[in-house]
């Protein structure tokens, strides 16, 4: 018999135990926020690499890149030599890591902010060399590229049922291992060969970081959410994945790329 009259039909969790109505509004809850929460750390990323792209290409355009970087005769060919200001450019993105690594820890979200879009101009600066050394084409196919990669592998980890917590040691052994080959080749080997190899390792390492990352910053929310900490972990987690898809891009630019 119908019963659209009767008032009990209306009220929120009929049809359901008294405490299945707070947990279905709780997860509802926290879904949303952890939307908002990706949604944050997503938005700071994709403004950093648009930043990092941005400072690159007037870089490059001002008289100011020639006081920094000079085309010099060697015997592989033309290649760029940065001179003094060059070295400072060049070595900015680092300085600023530093502060990443050992300062970052206490540091209010403001200062935060602050030193994310400063590495993102830095890292603008001294990727700039890329216009010279490859063409335009090359540049636009391996960022659109990366896009694509990394949007897949984003929402791969933040999606996927599977624990990929096992996987942070063994990536975070292979970017050491990387950095330890691209020495060894720029001042021992000087292989291309040997380089194509670097930049095909580290496509693929810089590939599982993204979705790992994505996972532990999915996760992450968990603990922060409704704390001071939640503003800084935005922060951080933007700048795991800035450096996920500029490092994704640069090695497969040197992979598939065409010199000028």
């Amino acid at each position: 018999m119908a019963n659209w009259n009767d008032d009990r039909t209306t009220r929120q969790g009929f049809g359901m135990a008294p405490g299945q109505a707070g947990d279905v509004a709780d997860r509802t809850t926290f879904d949303a926020g952890l939307r908002k929460h990706m949604l944050s750390i997503y938005n700071y990323m994709a403004s950093g690499v648009l930043l990092t792209g941005i400072v690159a290409m007037l870089f490059v355009n001002s008289p100011l890149f020639e006081a920094c970087f000079q085309m010099v005769m060697t015997e592989r060919g033309m290649s760029i030599q940065p001179t003094g200001l060059g070295w400072i450019v060049q070595l900015s993105p680092l300085a600023i890591m530093l502060f990443w690594w050992f300062g970052a820890k206490n540091a209010s979200k403001s200062v935060l902010q602050v030193m994310f879009w400063a590495f993102a101009v830095a890292f603008g600066l001294s990727l700039s060399t890329i216009f010279i050394v490859y063409t335009g084409e090359s540049i636009a196919t391996s960022f659109f590229a990366t896009a694509a990669a990394f949007a897949g592998l984003s929402l791969y980890g933040y999606t996927t049922k599977k624990d990929l917590s096992g996987w942070g040691s063994f990536l975070i052994m292979g970017v050491i291992g990387l950095l330890v080959a691209m020495l060894l080749n720029a001042f021992i080997f000087q292989s291309g060969m040997f380089q194509l190899a670097i930049s095909a390792i580290g496509v693929l390492i810089f590939a599982g970081l993204t979705a790992y990352d994505t996972q532990r910053l999915k996760d992450q929310y968990q603990f922060v959410r409704g704390t001071e900490m939640a503003g800084r972990a935005i922060i951080f987690g933007a700048l795991n994945l800035y450096l996920d898809f500029i490092n994704m891009f640069i090695f497969l630019l040197q992979l598939l790329g065409n010199r000028e």
